[in-house]
């Protein structure tokens, strides 16, 4: 595949993820909060085509699920009582991106059947709805963190690289620092410094702040390069000489030079800060219950009875894989691309 098709390819995969991400609640049977005490860690629900006379239909059904009287966690499927799947049916309340009341649903099932499309965890809730909408915090969390990390990345880094001296002593030596730290312990140490009982908004911009912070170094060392490089062009000494101010030849002549550098550092930080906001969460120092993220939706694997029983709780965990593989396979054709 040629390069410009491969990032064609990978910009639309990523896109339908953000947009899927985006209308969670469209997509989603049911309400995250939505819990279903008689069917927990209930297993995928299995599709069928066909009726027990094994008749062919266009429209998949679902069984009635019902849990074992004896043993815990283990269910069986009434396959006298199936029912169809329902396209565009109307069911709990959400905003669509957060602003607008929408009660319209992609897909449902009419009760008292239950569409569990990646199962359900230890409180019956639906793992697929609460997949989907803790994407909006997982990957709403890495793209404002890498717009800080760039922005503190550009502001310190042209400024070290333009002005030079003292301040480009200092800026470089603490990113030094920052880059010589493991970011992973150097996170925990900043959560550990911020309260523990927070509202999930607070925890979502503290998160935010917290991961942010850490990663502006090496961004600001790139940037800084080129500026010391721009700055001695020779279009941008006659525009000095012709009494353009540090501000003016900074945003009209130096800047430009480092959108290329700017676009790849994004690609590469966003899927680290997804990785952060999942390892915190995991670990309980991020977002907690009963808002979803993707990592405390992992949280409870770390359980040994459900880690060995349950495997449908890791299907959060393995969803992760094509989203990171996406941005290094466009992280790696930017780059190829620049050279």
């Amino acid at each position: 595949m040629k390069k410009k098709h491969r990032m064609t390819f990978l910009l639309i995969c990523l896109g339908l993820l953000y947009l899927a991400v985006f209308a969670a609640g469209f997509l989603s049977p049911y309400d995250v909060a939505e819990q279903d005490r008689e069917l927990p860690f209930a297993p995928p629900s299995r599709i069928h085509f066909t009726d027990t006379r094994g008749a062919l239909h266009l429209r998949p059904s679902v069984c009635l699920l019902a849990e074992d009287s004896v043993q815990f966690g283990v269910y069986h499927e009434d396959t006298q009582k199936c029912f169809p799947i329902r396209f565009f049916v109307d069911g709990p309340q959400y905003k669509l991106g957060g602003l607008l009341a929408c009660t319209r649903h992609l897909f449902g099932v009419d009760p008292p059947a239950r569409l569990f499309l990646l199962g359900t965890d230890g409180y019956g809730r639906d793992l697929f709805s609460r997949f989907l909408h803790g994407g909006q915090i997982s990957l709403a969390a890495g793209l404002l963190a890498t717009l800080l990390s760039l922005a503190i990345g550009v502001l310190l880094g042209t400024a070290s690289g333009f002005f030079g001296g003292w301040l480009d002593a200092v800026v470089m030596r603490f990113g030094e620092l920052f880059i010589a730290l493991p970011w992973l312990y150097l996170l925990f140490a900043l959560r550990a410094f911020l309260p523990l009982n927070i509202n999930p908004s607070q925890a979502f911009l503290l998160l935010i702040a917290v991961i942010g912070s850490v990663g502006w170094a090496r961004p600001a060392r790139l940037i800084r390069g080129v500026v010391l490089t721009g700055k001695e062009r020779h279009y941008v000494l006659a525009a000095r000489i012709f009494g353009g101010s540090p501000l003016y030849l900074v945003r009209r002549h130096i800047l430009p030079q480092t959108y290329s550098i700017i676009l790849t550092q994004a690609v590469l930080l966003i899927p680290q800060y997804i990785l952060a906001e999942v390892t915190l969460s995991f670990l309980g120092l991020g977002v907690a219950e009963p808002e979803p993220s993707w990592g405390n939706m992992l949280a409870s694997v770390q359980q040994y009875h459900v880690l060995v029983s349950y495997w449908w709780m890791l299907l959060p965990g393995i969803a992760l894989v094509p989203v990171f593989l996406g941005y290094v396979l466009l992280a790696n054709t930017l780059q190829a691309r620049a050279t």
